[in-house]
């Protein structure tokens, strides 16, 4: 992705950034922000929401009610990309930004290393966010997340973020296990038979997953719920049916 390279590109800043944070401690400017990090989970879910959007934008309801910290961080930040009609563009950018702390241990270490002076933090969020061309409501959100100490759980945010925009487009993420991939038609004619049996009004999005130890058969899981056909688990329950019939 363009914005994934453009983020890699601002990592050299964020390193001097952060090897400069002792010489800078003594003179770190004021930070001006509209939310305290002593606001509990659900206080900055409400306050981030409204703050972040126009007045006179229209009312929208969440599609899928999430919990914890994390459920309350990507519920806040998906109300205000839905009214800013910018959903799409800021689920694209949160991928990208976990995605490169994966890649980089210079951009992993700084979001979990809370002695990072917060001068720091926001100097380096904006840093990146200018290179990257980040929008405004994914911007404020890293602010918001690095003044409260949430930065850290930032991957964890992102796939309860992702968790709504699938309810949103009406997707049912559905894992497919199998030995080996699964070729083009299989996975066609399986696609084809989850639509059926999920229902009309949902769309099937596969992502497959590979693991030899099934030895064979798949597992498909959606909506907790959990389909086993491997051959391991019928080698399991056919043992224990020849177990139960010598005693």
């Amino acid at each position: 992705m363009a914005m994934a390279g453009r983020i890699r590109s601002s990592l050299p800043v964020l390193q001097r950034l952060i090897s400069g944070a002792d010489s800078l401690s003594s003179q770190r400017p004021p930070i001006q922000l509209s939310l305290l990090p002593t606001f509990s989970a659900s206080e900055f879910s409400r306050n981030y929401a409204t703050a972040s959007i126009p007045l006179k934008a229209e009312k929208v309801k969440l599609p899928l009610a999430l919990f914890g910290g994390t459920g309350n961080y990507a519920s806040a930040l998906y109300l205000s990309a839905v009214k800013s009609n910018v959903l799409d563009k800021v689920e694209s950018e949160l991928l990208d930004l976990v995605e490169a702390s994966r890649r980089s241990t210079t951009f992993a270490q700084f979001t979990k290393d809370l002695s990072v002076p917060k001068d720091i933090r926001f100097k380096a969020i904006n840093a990146i966010s200018d290179e990257a061309k980040l929008s405004d409501i994914t911007r404020n959100f890293l602010v918001i997340l690095a003044e409260n100490g949430r930065l850290r759980n930032i991957e964890d945010i992102t796939k309860r973020f992702v968790e709504l925009t699938m309810a949103h487009k009406g997707e049912v993420n559905v894992t497919v296990t199998s030995v080996i991939a699964l070729p083009p038609q299989e996975e066609k004619e399986l696609k084809e038979t989850l639509q059926e049996l999920i229902g009309k009004g949902k769309k099937v999005k596969i992502q497959q997953k590979i693991d030899p130890s099934i030895l064979g058969g798949l597992v498909v899981e959606f909506s907790q719920k959990v389909f086993d056909t491997s051959i391991k688990t019928r080698a399991k329950q056919m043992g224990e049916v020849l177990a139960s019939a010598c005693y």
